[in-house]
């Protein structure tokens, strides 16, 4: 290997060989023989893999999928897919895949899912599969180029360390304040120990980096892709890690992405991700979120004042000062803005601070020029010119305040952060256009059918969803993949509906409810507190808290506390650590993964936190037996982008409450109730201490239509009593 350069840059890396598939054999095993003779269906390849599983055996739900997406495949027609926790849906989705020619992309919302994909069934599923297949599949992961380390800052990084980190604004950092001598040298230690990874690494992948490093030491080692020159341009092309990620998922099977990245490549007309036949969104209820965070683009004083150093050389001084001079207007404007949606258009003092941006930053790129492959430092340069552009661009946008975009002012509690945001006010348009075209997608998730129906997720994925009833094709696809039974006739359906979820359909596209294997109405109790008061109030109130205490008591513990806001969970938290003798844990107390681990393992303990614990806890077993959620998750309304869009159709004539924040509260409600029932042996209670799930007429039928057909009460004593129960067991 090469050696490294320590204190002056100076870094070399001797190239290796390009690098293969995650866990499979070399690209060119994917050749020739990838597809000759007779190939194995995907219901073939999902019967190897449970088969392959001990005391596997094979779910109607995940049969069914398999064959609705072959057959969809085959069409070229669209699928939304409800798969209930249990289904087995990944690989219920990753069989068929391998039926299709060329490389399959899979995207995630979320980290945990990627990593069980990747450690778990695309290896199990390999060695499945193999003797059918006569090779073994291949699988990769692309990880957007932030994620990998870049040997150019590499070789820079103790020369970018003092103008980028060592003097960096308190905002850019948690606490505040400028960086002492200690952190520096901390920092410092963190660099070295990346250039003996980049020894050592075969990926370059931040993931892999064990102990891992701070997002500012990070930062120093790493290229967003609008400041990367490219391959042929950069003197590290031949052994960039990043494009090395990308080389082994053109040679792959199976191509696991996650949601931001398949936004940013939707947004970039598709040159990232590799061209495929394919794409399987799960968790796809957090799609069109994803799509709005990477179309959002924001303005922060800090930013400014770290381009123009970084530009510093490469300009004028007279251009310098006129950046400096703009970031100052904008952190004056921001300081007297309050906080929220610009409802009425930029004020005066913003106005003028983004026409100097803008104005300063056209300056600066002019002066700059093009990067050419002869510049002394090309990688310094294209670094300065993307971050100008970028905040002329997001400054161009603000000024022309487009009906189709929503501004507002964010500040934290603390004061450190103040920026101005702009996002568009939908994405359906955006998913519409650029989802869908040339490629089969199947769009799958345990929360699709909000309210029973699938024709809101839908249209919030830009498919046209007519609200009719379904076609005879739609039912025959839910008839021939044995959907659209009644009710009481499948485990898991929803004993109080005689019928299924209709399977719904649009113009290209058709939907599929699978169910889940769990016998809800026999595993869990959803209780309402109807005799409760309608909360009005933020925080935990005096009455919903002696609920809670009650039914924790009747348990003793075990309990996992889904809250609205901080305040009501620190309420709870104090209410039964001044009450009871149980262990009770609150997020933010320490770190997430150590407080959940401690709730598996002490039987008596309670969680207590707020939204990020409503879809990311997987504790299944006797741990968690009971699930409080203290109010029903609407969206609030200093949220700027639901206030926005629910105002946008209230001026349409229609209910932006009912369009907007309802499905908004389904989706949130869903992923909170769904963490009861995790595996067939589980049983417990769902406390919903909202009496408005069950008396609000227009609204309280649609969201417990999109909840698991959980045994339905709405008496305290009934729910206490099956608590006592369990608490014998």
């Amino acid at each position: 290997m090469g050696t490294v350069g320590v204190g002056g840059g100076g870094y070399r890396r001797t190239v290796t060989p390009p690098r293969t598939a995650t866990g499979s054999a070399t690209p060119s095993a994917r050749g020739g023989s990838r597809r000759r003779g007779a190939r194995p269906s995907g219901t073939d390849l999902l019967a190897a893999a449970v088969g392959a599983v001990p005391g596997g055996t094979a779910r109607p739900g995940q049969q069914q999928m398999t064959t609705a997406i072959e057959e969809c495949v085959t069409s070229g027609e669209h699928l939304l897919v409800q798969a209930g926790t249990g289904t087995g849906k990944s690989l219920a989705y990753l069989a068929p895949a391998l039926t299709v020619d060329g490389p399959v992309v899979v995207s995630t919302a979320t980290l945990a899912l990627q990593s069980q994909l990747v450690d778990h069934d695309l290896p199990r599923l390999a060695d499945a599969v193999e003797p059918l297949l006569g090779r073994r599949p291949t699988f990769a992961v692309l990880k957007g180029r932030h994620h990998y380390l870049c040997l150019a800052r590499l070789d820079n990084s103790t020369a970018d360390e003092p103008e980028e980190t060592l003097f960096d604004a308190p905002a850019a950092r948690p606490g505040g304040g400028t960086k002492w001598l200690g952190e520096a040298g901390r920092l410092g230690k963190q660099i070295e120990r990346l250039r003996d990874w980049a020894e050592k690494t075969d990926t370059g992948d931040r993931d892999e980096l064990d102990p891992g490093v701070d997002d500012q030491a990070w930062r120093l080692v790493s290229m967003p892709s609008r400041e990367c020159v490219g391959a042929t341009r950069c003197p590290f092309g031949a052994e960039c890690f990043a494009e090395a990620s990308r080389a082994r998922a053109r040679e792959a099977d199976i191509v696991v992405t996650n949601h931001s990245l398949l936004a940013v490549d939707m947004l970039a007309d598709r040159h990232i991700v590799p061209p495929h036949k394919l794409l399987i969104v799960d968790e796809a209820h957090e799609l069109a979120d994803r799509v709005s965070s990477a179309a959002q683009a924001e303005l922060v004083p800090e930013l400014i004042d770290r381009t123009t150093r970084r530009a510093r050389t490469l300009l004028r001084p007279e251009t310098a000062d006129a950046l400096t001079a703009a970031g100052d207007a904008l952190a004056v404007g921001l300081a007297e803005a309050p906080a929220g949606r610009l409802t009425a258009g930029l004020p005066t003092p913003l106005r003028e601070a983004c026409t100097l941006l803008d104005a300063a930053t056209r300056t600066a790129l002019d002066a700059i020029g093009e990067v050419k492959s002869d510049d002394p430092d090309p990688v310094r340069k294209q670094q300065a010119k993307a971050a100008l552009d970028e905040l002329s661009t997001t400054a161009q946008r603000l000024l022309e305040e487009a009906d189709h975009d929503v501004a507002w002012v964010e500040k934290n509690d603390s004061g450190s952060r103040r920026a101005l945001v702009v996002a568009p006010l939908s994405v359906a348009g955006t998913l519409a256009t650029h989802l869908y075209d040339e490629r089969t997608v199947v769009a799958t998730s345990a929360t699709l059918a909000l309210g029973g129906r699938f024709d809101t997720v839908a249209r919030a994925l830009g498919l046209d969803a007519p609200p009719v009833p379904a076609s005879p094709a739609a039912a025959s696809l839910a008839a021939r993949t044995g959907a659209g039974r009644p009710a009481a006739e499948t485990p898991g359906r929803r004993l109080a509906d005689p019928a299924t979820i209709p399977a719904t359909e649009g113009p290209g596209w058709r939907s599929l409810d699978v169910g889940s294997p769990f016998d809800y109405a026999r595993q869990g109790i959803l209780y309402v507190a109807a005799h409760l008061p309608r909360p009005s109030v933020s925080g935990l109130p005096d009455a919903a808290g002696e609920e809670l205490l009650g039914l924790v008591e009747a348990l003793g513990g075990r309990t996992l506390g889904l809250f609205s806001s901080r305040r009501a969970a620190t309420q709870a938290a104090e209410l039964l650590r001044a009450r009871t003798d149980l262990p009770v844990l609150l997020q933010g107390e320490e770190a997430l993964p150590l407080l959940v681990r401690r709730f598996r393992e002490e039987r008596s303990s309670c969680l207590f936190g707020v939204m990020s614990l409503w879809q990311g806890v997987d504790v299944p077993g006797d741990a968690c037996q009971l699930v409080v959620i203290d109010r029903l998750p609407f969206p609030r309304p200093d949220e700027p982008l639901a206030a926005a869009r629910a105002a946008a159709v209230d001026a349409g004539g229609g209910s932006g409450f009912a369009a907007v924040s309802v499905p908004i509260a389904a989706v949130r409600l869903a992923q909170g109730v769904g963490r009861l029932i995790r595996a067939t042996g589980d049983k417990g209670v769902v406390a919903v201490l909202d009496s408005r799930l069950e008396t609000a007429r227009g609204y309280g039928p649609f969201l417990r239509r999109s909840l698991p057909p959980f045994w339905y009460t709405t008496r305290p004593e009934v729910a206490r009593g099956a608590l006592q129960r369990l608490a014998t067991t």
